[in-house]
């Protein structure tokens, strides 16, 4: 696996669908020590996921987790996300997402906001601030 870029492009999020996949994309995470980020088909819909452990170094902004949090939270109200996803602090999950497409846009746009990069996020969440 290459090294992924910091942050991830929606093109090259990686595909964690089957716990090999899964295991592999969050090593290489841990090995960068970079915000874990991933994309996985669950039943026949899409998950997002990102786990801030894997990079031990990189805190988060109390604005900009805010920020993420809103953004969660407006995909649930508006159901465009199951209401068991989790807004973090350290792992967030965005649990049925419509697409693959879709999934690697909130993915991208979520890994930027965890690296202080809000646009993406207000872009793929427009009712975000």
């Amino acid at each position: 696996m290459q090294p992924l870029p910091v942050p991830c492009p929606a093109a090259r999020v990686p595909d964690a669908t089957g716990m090999d996949a899964f295991n592999a994309a969050y090593r290489q995470a841990r090995q960068q020590r970079a915000v874990f980020i991933a994309v996985e088909l669950q039943g026949g819909r899409w998950t997002v996921k990102a786990d801030v452990l894997t990079a031990p170094q990189h805190s988060i902004d109390a604005a900009v987790y805010d920020v993420v949090r809103e953004a969660v939270i407006c995909l649930i109200r508006t159901r465009r996300i199951r209401r068991d996803s989790s807004a973090g602090p350290v792992y967030f999950v965005l649990y049925d997402v419509v697409s693959e497409p879709r999934a690697r846009e909130l993915a991208a746009a979520l890994h930027a906001a965890l690296y202080g990069d809000l646009e993406p996020l207000a872009r793929a969440v427009p009712q975000t601030p």
